[in-house]
């Protein structure tokens, strides 16, 4: 089996993380271990939801995705985004044609796609130059770039997310490290919050509920704080314990977040949700892998025991918390879910053979 689950995830967050000038930016927030820092403990949710044990027998229609497993592909309205497994090439196919392409020197280190648009991050494989956003308007084919010598420039690597016709991306103002909003039917920029001094910030989600950051400082180990983002202004995610965050998505009546619950295992997550006041326990999953797609949060849970699969849960304030993919038997571990608008992806690693396989969401 390939790397570990763990490598994969402590890997992707690295990418995702800053730096700024004078000290401004933030840099990994994976914690190091520490006997100085005790492992934080949740609060107590106010009511709770048994994790499943089972697939749900109404389970999604999943199909396996033609091509090499290697090849990372998000699909969705018809559209096809495939990143050839290095990242030295990107391909967008659908109704309106097909577009793609690389850059020498650059790598693709993200590929969004939401039924309206497909948003394609080139980051410079040195990591001297600002990122560059291929941007396509999926309703008529139509292209345009969001990079360094934007009206909002980007900054080298960064945290990206795509929804409700916003594009959300880190950019430095005034050597302060800032979330910048492109309106990408305008085509204009806004810079938003900027970060503190010697702090960063990664795991941007734009969902129902509004734009999120996870922020963090310097220290070692960081202490990380989900902010809820209203222009220039952020707001710490309500019943969250200090320090102990990870990922964090706003709905329109509440939060999904995961915490870690014992720093000498940041791979290993545990979430919860809030709708209509009541809070919700979700139970373990891996971090790094919470999305928005379809009107539900998803989320990896790695296998809990020996035999277990692994799973990708689903969860709505509607219908709950059910396991939506299972894992082939033998030891695996799922990678992030990626969402497409009307579809979601995911990919396989397993000793009994690897699978890329995607699903419609009604």
């Amino acid at each position: 089996m390939r790397a570990t689950r763990y490598a994969v995830v402590v890997l992707a967050l690295a990418l995702a993380g800053c730096t700024g000038s004078d000290g401004d930016g933030g840099g990994d927030p994976s914690p190091s271990p520490s006997s100085d820092s005790p492992a934080s403990t949740p609060s107590s949710p106010t009511s709770s939801t048994p994790p499943p044990t089972s697939a749900d027998p109404a389970s999604l229609d999943w199909e396996p995705v033609p091509g090499p497993v290697k090849d990372t592909v998000t699909r969705g309205g018809g559209w096809t985004i495939t990143v050839k497994g290095n990242g030295a090439s990107w391909l967008l196919t659908g109704p309106k044609g097909s577009t793609g392409g690389g850059a020498p020197g650059y790598r693709v280190s993200d590929a969004l796609l939401d039924g309206d648009w497909a948003v394609v991050v080139l980051q410079d494989r040195t990591e001297q130059q600002p990122s560059r956003a291929e941007v396509t308007d999926l309703a008529t084919g139509k292209t345009f770039v969001v990079d360094g010598r934007s009206d909002v420039p980007t900054t080298n690597g960064g945290t990206w997310a795509l929804g409700g016709g916003h594009l959300l991306h880190a950019t430095v103002s005034k050597g302060a490290y800032c979330t910048a909003d492109v309106d990408l039917a305008a085509r204009t920029s806004t810079v938003g919050w900027c970060a503190p001094k010697r702090h960063g910030f990664n795991g941007a989600q734009l969902a129902p509920g509004g734009p999120s950051v996870l922020s963090f400082d310097s220290g070692r180990p960081a202490c990380r704080t989900l902010m809820a983002l209203d222009g220039a202004d952020a707001t710490p995610f309500e019943g969250v314990p200090d320090c102990s965050a990870w990922d964090g998505l706003r709905t329109e009546d509440g939060a999904v977040w995961s915490v870690i619950p014992d720093e000498h295992r940041i791979e290993e997550a545990h979430l919860y949700a809030t709708a209509g006041g009541q809070q919700s326990d979700l139970g373990p999953g891996t971090a790094g892998t919470l999305t928005w797609c379809g009107g539900s949060a998803w989320f990896v849970r790695d296998p809990q025991r020996d035999g277990d699969p692994a799973a990708l849960m689903r969860w709505s304030p509607d219908a709950g918390l059910s396991v939506a993919y299972e894992s082939p038997a033998g030891r695996a571990f799922l990678t992030a879910p990626r969402c497409g608008g009307d579809a979601i992806t995911v990919t396989t690693m397993a000793e009994s053979g690897d699978e890329q396989v995607s699903a419609a969401l009604s």
